[in-house]
């Protein structure tokens, strides 16, 4: 079995998905060596085992909302794309979303995805509870407590925790969003007036090829009702495109979310790729660094130094903005954050280049995506995190003999 992206083989020896919650229950208290999997979008060895993959996707799949306190509480194998179109149905929404909605619910939290919004979040940082089973196959339900901060340890938790079943998002009512798209704005726009551009619309996104002529595309997604309307056809020397666009070149936008003049449901255009569709071939590696706001402009210019080295091996580069978090392994924990994203060609030319970007990218402070790919030393990855020491002491009191463990995580933590 490979990953997503066909990268990652994993090592497992089997592979199991209960029907009950009773069922999973007595596999996890009985077996040595296992990991939750889900929808497999990982580019590391984040989610791999050398003992049993465990699924939940056999488990229920109903989605419970309570009106009184907007909280739902989703299976933690459902897609965040068919969670949205349920929430939307019963007149509520998530916050925000990722790029695309096929990724499930637990591995989207348990790994700090994220959308983009000055004043958004990350996708972790709405979790308001966890059912999981834990390493003696007892259910546990984590939610906040004045007298600790247990929920913030265990949100985004690498699957060192236990097995998540459901996770409790607090969500708000529905709402409308217009995406529009504009292209040839260059680098030097972008990074001269990068906090305008950020703050123009609820959620912001620039691609960039990272190409000699070191122009791109910025996608706007307005909050009806949120951002005022938008008139301007010319900004920061781009244009407003005339058609639908793809973040990469060639690509055709069919399967993109919808853009123009048309507003439409929020789960229909914060994310950038179509539910119904396959967002790429998955013939790719992606690689993500989550640095501090405050340092974001001048590693921009760092990284187009790097440029003619990065283009070649490139299928497109994403700049997303997200505000601070408490959660203890969130790349957003204590700062207001951008992230770096990258999509490679799948070629063994990146993995010679990840190490320069780690010794860029984290002298800053970056902290690389937990399911994508880098090459960093674990201790100084871990130590990117104030609060990572206690996370690992919560990994070692929850899971004592190691069943959750893998090779990712026993070089974390030892």
């Amino acid at each position: 079995m490979r990953s997503w992206s066909g990268h990652v083989e994993f090592a497992a020896s089997g592979f199991a998905s209960p029907t009950t919650l009773e069922e999973l229950q007595h596999l996890v208290a009985s077996t040595d060596l296992l990991h939750p999997i889900g929808t497999m979008h990982s580019f590391n060895d984040v989610a791999d085992t050398t003992g049993l993959h465990v699924s939940v996707a056999s488990l229920p799949q109903d989605v419970d909302i309570d009106a009184s306190t907007s909280i739902a509480w989703i299976p933690a194998a459902m897609r965040y794309g068919d969670a949205a179109r349920i929430l939307d149905s019963r007149g509520w929404a998530f916050h925000n979303m990722a790029s695309l909605g096929h990724i499930s619910v637990a591995g989207s939290v348990a790994t700090g995805t994220h959308g983009s919004g000055d004043r958004n979040p990350t996708l972790s940082a709405m979790v308001e509870g966890l059912e999981l089973v834990t390493a003696t196959g007892d259910v546990v339900t984590v939610v906040p407590d004045t007298a600790s901060d247990l929920l913030a340890g265990s949100v985004v938790g690498l699957g060192a925790l236990g097995i998540v079943t459901k996770v409790g998002v607090r969500v708000q009512p529905r709402f409308d969003v217009q995406q529009l798209v504009f292209d040839g704005i260059t680098h030097a726009a972008l990074l001269d007036d990068f906090d305008h551009a950020f703050s123009s619309a609820y959620s912001v996104s620039y691609f960039t090829t990272w190409t000699p002529e070191q122009r791109g595309q910025i996608w706007m997604k307005r909050r009806v009702g949120f951002d005022p309307d938008w008139t301007q056809v010319e900004w920061l020397g781009g244009t407003l495109a005339d058609a639908k666009r793809h973040p990469l070149p060639g690509h055709d936008a069919v399967h993109c979310t919808d853009q123009g003049s048309s507003v439409g449901a929020w789960h229909e255009r914060l994310p950038h790729f179509r539910l119904d569709f396959t967002p790429s071939s998955g013939d790719e590696l992606q690689t993500e660094y989550r640095v501090p706001r405050s340092e974001a402009v001048q590693l921009l210019r760092d990284l187009d130094a790097l440029a003619p080295r990065i283009a070649p091996l490139l299928y497109v580069s994403e700049i997303r903005t997200m505000c601070a978090d408490d959660l203890w392994l969130s790349g957003a924990y204590g700062r207001d954050t951008v992230g770096i994203h990258f999509t490679w060609r799948q070629t063994p030319a990146v993995q010679d280049l990840l190490p320069e970007l780690d010794e860029l990218l984290g002298a800053s402070g970056g902290r690389p995506h937990w399911g994508k790919l880098y090459v960093a030393d674990p201790a100084a990855v871990a130590g990117r995190y104030p609060r990572f020491a206690d996370f690992a002491s919560l990994a070692e009191g929850m899971d004592p003999t190691h069943k959750f463990r893998n090779r990712t995580l026993d070089a974390l933590l030892g």
